[in-house]
């Protein structure tokens, strides 16, 4: 019987690297794509075997590719830049778009390699109106959703499902919401803004509403999509939207933090960040709030998860469960006093 080796791509991240424990718990080998010199390479789990290298370098790719005769790959990628900034950023091209078509086609030449399973995001589907719940497309147009990260997770959704029609690739795509929990050692920026709130770093928030799901859950339902997800086909991976008001309530009561007092209409809220970003522009510096990031608490942030429910058996915790994991997570890394 030949053995199974889980290719990782994104193993130093927030949800690759709980991939990579999820599978270790479960027994499985498991290979893990990391950058040279990464800093959280430290916190990939030490049974996994790690290979350096970039999506954009085919010679380091081929090598995380090359396995022992008669073992058997599944392709886990969840690799790509992650940018809150909406510009065009030619970078993050290159590395979510150009490194996906680069592993579609290892996925091809690698006759062992059984599936693929492309983390792409909620961002890449097209917004509806308030009120309809956001499902699964079968197709992706880069021009129908806002901000460069999301037009590259669409223009790479589309390149995993052209494959699959038209060179019979086996793989299924996963649409993760917002991310959140425990052991985030990279701190990307859902884990950043939760310590500046528990810290009192942030004086108000804003009334619009986020989607966030518990990296635990979203790692799961990743693997379940490699166990179960049908070729061609899409899995949104969300939770249930929910209002920054409530979110930073659940964090006071879990972190007994000073609450915030002021929740700033969205209108308003976009103004001054017009006005920031203008500052920020003048002084070359980081603005403290984007029209973009209002954008994103203003929109229609309820997806549909029934699909992965009923077809991959994907379940969500309560925003109560994860807070209270992710402060004490938090707490016992010094991260918050």
């Amino acid at each position: 019987m030949s053995q199974v080796m889980y290719l990782v791509t994104g193993a130093a991240g927030f949800l690759g690297g709980t991939v990579c424990r999820q599978l270790i718990e479960r027994g499985e080998k498991v290979r893990a794509l990391v950058l040279p010199n990464d800093r959280a390479m430290q916190y990939v789990p030490k049974e996994a075997e790690i290979v350096e290298g970039d999506l954009c370098d085919m010679a380091s790719l081929r090598r995380f590719f090359t396995v022992p005769e008669g073992t058997e790959t599944i392709v886990l990628h969840i690799a790509s830049i992650v940018t809150v900034n909406p510009e065009f950023n030619q970078k993050v091209i290159d590395v979510n778009v150009g490194g996906t078509h680069n592993i579609i086609e290892l996925c091809l030449e690698h006759k062992e390699c059984k599936k693929l399973v492309y983390c792409s995001s909620t961002g890449a589907i097209p917004e509806l109106p308030k009120g309809q719940k956001i499902k699964e497309v079968s197709h992706f147009d880069e021009t129908k959703v806002v901000g460069c990260y999301s037009q590259s997770k669409a223009l790479a959704s589309q390149a995993v499902l052209d494959a699959v029609r038209d060179k019979g690739l086996n793989a299924c795509i996963v649409h993760p919401s917002g991310i959140l929990g425990p052991e985030d050692f990279a701190v990307g920026e859902t884990t950043d803004v939760t310590i500046q709130i528990i810290n009192g770093e942030m004086p108000m928030g804003i009334a619009g509403s986020f989607n966030l799901c518990d990296v635990r859950d979203l790692a799961r339902g990743t693997i379940l999509a490699a166990d179960k997800g049908r070729s061609g086909e899409c899995y949104i991976l969300g939770n249930k939207a929910v209002s920054f008001k409530d979110f930073t309530k659940l964090l006071m009561e879990e972190s007994g933090c000073k609450p915030i007092k002021c929740f700033l209409p969205l209108g308003v809220a976009n103004f001054i960040a017009k006005q920031l970003e203008k500052q920020a522009k003048k002084k070359g510096t980081r603005p403290l709030m984007t029209t973009f990031s209002v954008y994103n608490l203003a929109r229609n942030n309820e997806f549909d998860c029934t699909k992965a429910e009923k077809e991959l058996g994907y379940t969500t915790r309560s925003y109560k469960e994860t807070i209270r994991d992710e402060v004490k997570w938090l707490k016992e890394t010094g991260k918050i006093s």
